[in-house]
């Protein structure tokens, strides 16, 4: 899931809705529920309580990242320890997840000069080769952040991650199979061969935009809310886009990819 804007009117406050994604999580019953950013809608101290509260409650491990609504967004609070509220609640331990099945790595794309267009510095990158590089034999390679990789029709003024070519190159090579994000609030599932020419030897991947929960914008009522579930096997993994209709979710669409190409 992404962007729940806890603290705006029309952000993941709805009684509805927060009932429903507890609901999905106890019959799914994942072995981990990420959350990619943008939990709160101002970066408030209170605003981070309550959407940490609410995660803790859905029950399973849970992975978080921050996005650029998680900082404070005015200068100067946003340019000194931006993160001071996020970290408060989520320590200051990278984000990251390994057992037999998974090894994800969060990655925090926040620039607090820029607010709108993340960037992934050269430590964030290197950690991401690292936690790959540990992944166990198996084990399908996940890498999250909250800004996109990928555009969407509608969202032309939220430019993509700072040198997302050379990202993309980067964690490729790194063998992450799986990118996901945010930021953008429609969901976007693609593989980077449906867009690219890769050279032999090439490692393909597929990257993922939640379509987020919360709609903080009154005038952006066509943003679809939803949540993306991750089913993984042997052999291929799917991903599933579920749209909240406004009293249950509903399966929008789905793609299956094999493991490795």
């Amino acid at each position: 899931m992404s962007d729940l804007h806890f603290g705006a009117r029309n952000g993941l406050d709805d009684p509805a809705l927060e009932r429903e994604i507890g609901r999905l999580v106890e019959t799914l019953r994942p072995e981990v529920v990420i959350a990619s950013g943008d939990l709160t809608h101002g970066g408030r101290s209170d605003e981070h309580d309550v959407a940490a509260a609410y995660l803790r409650a859905l029950g399973p491990p849970l992975l978080v990242i921050p996005g650029n609504h998680d900082i404070p967004p005015w200068p100067p609070r946003r340019l000194i320890r931006p993160f001071r509220e996020f970290e408060r609640c989520w320590g200051t331990a990278p984000a990251s997840y390994s057992s037999p099945t998974l090894r994800i790595a969060g990655l925090n794309s926040v620039n607090p000069w820029g607010y709108q267009r993340g960037r992934l510095r050269a430590p964030e990158l290197e950690r991401a080769r690292t936690e790959l590089a540990a992944a166990e034999p198996g084990a399908l390679r996940v890498v999250v952040l909250h800004h996109q990789l990928t555009g969407a029709p509608w969202r032309w003024r939220k430019l993509p991650l700072a040198a997302r070519s050379r990202v993309l190159a980067q964690l490729g090579v790194d063998g992450a199979q799986l990118i996901l994000g945010g930021h953008i609030h429609q969901a976007t599932v693609v593989a980077r061969s449906d867009f690219q020419v890769l050279d032999a030897g090439t490692r393909d991947c597929v990257l993922v935009t939640a379509p987020g929960l919360g709609r903080p914008r009154p005038g952006r009522g066509y943003e679809v809310r939803g949540v993306v579930v991750l089913r993984v096997d042997d052999a291929a993994f799917t991903l599933e886009t579920h749209a909240w209709r406004g009293d249950v979710f509903e399966l929008s669409g789905s793609r299956t990819f094999p493991r490795e190409r």
